[in-house]
């Protein structure tokens, strides 16, 4: 129920948008030079809405028809705004709790679409001009040069001002630990309470589990989870889930 008014918004954002016009592990996103009909941004617009509300289940790839309209919706001011919209109904609700001083009320963010952006990398291989291209993607990774997304630095800056402990929970792996935080600390980010990563225990695992075991080592550890951001399903649900999650868009990939 507390996603309801989040995706509420977010579709109503979204149906402005049509009068306008990581390590992901399966994703498709091919460039289209062809404009985008009335019929195909209905349709698109329909299908990015089951895909946020996760009717869409395990998806593979975009379809063909809207590879333009997942690249104008991830470029344009819509996304931006749903963004926005997101980060002012999480900070509505952080508001609320009560912070009991001792330093176990925490905030859980993911990491790629959600603090940091994945989009330079993208529009540097043409939107997925070829087939999603793992040695490229760890590549840029290590570059470290992903910006922030505005919203998700303003809401963090201010979950910590609030005196919320934030905790980093990503599906990137331990060899890439320096480089995370090289570029997290580039893009804004600081003061962090933990960055966990995949070790190597965790290869193999789904997402959803190897996520909820880290919340699970955590409420062992006594941590209050009030609040979960992420832009993939995966990152929000299983056990020992937080309080409120928030479920950013993200139309590009799917994670399981």
């Amino acid at each position: 129920m507390y996603l309801r008014r989040t995706l509420t918004v977010f579709l109503l954002f979204s149906l402005l948008s049509v009068t306008h016009s990581l390590r992901p592990e399966n994703h498709l996103l091919l460039p289209s030079s062809r404009k985008l009909g009335r019929d195909d941004s209905v349709y698109c617009l329909s299908w990015r809405f089951s895909v946020e509300v996760n009717d869409a289940g395990e998806w593979a790839t975009i379809p063909l028809r809207c590879l333009q309209f997942v690249s104008q919706y991830m470029t344009g001011e819509i996304y931006s705004s749903d963004l926005e919209i997101i980060s002012a109904e999480s900070l509505e609700f952080a508001k609320s709790v009560h912070i009991a001083g001792d330093g176990k009320d925490v905030w859980i963010f993911d990491i790629d679409e959600t603090l940091l952006s994945n989009l330079p990398y993208y529009a540097a291989h043409g939107f997925g001009s070829e087939a999603f291209n793992e040695d490229s993607f760890d590549e840029w990774a290590l570059e470290a040069k992903a910006p922030a997304l505005a919203a998700s630095l303003s809401l963090y800056r201010e979950l910590q001002r609030l005196g919320f402990k934030i905790i980093l929970l990503t599906g990137r792996s331990e060899p890439f630990r320096n480089a995370t935080a090289e570029n997290l600390k580039s893009a804004g980010y600081d003061n962090w309470e933990r960055l966990i990563l995949r070790g190597a225990t965790d290869k193999g695992k789904l997402a959803a589990v190897y996520k909820s075991e880290r919340r699970k080592e955590l409420t062992d550890e006594g941590y209050r989870i009030h609040g979960n951001s992420g832009d993939q399903w995966s990152d929000l649900i299983g056990f020992a889930v937080s309080k409120r999650s928030f479920k950013l868009p993200n139309p590009m990939y799917y994670i399981a």
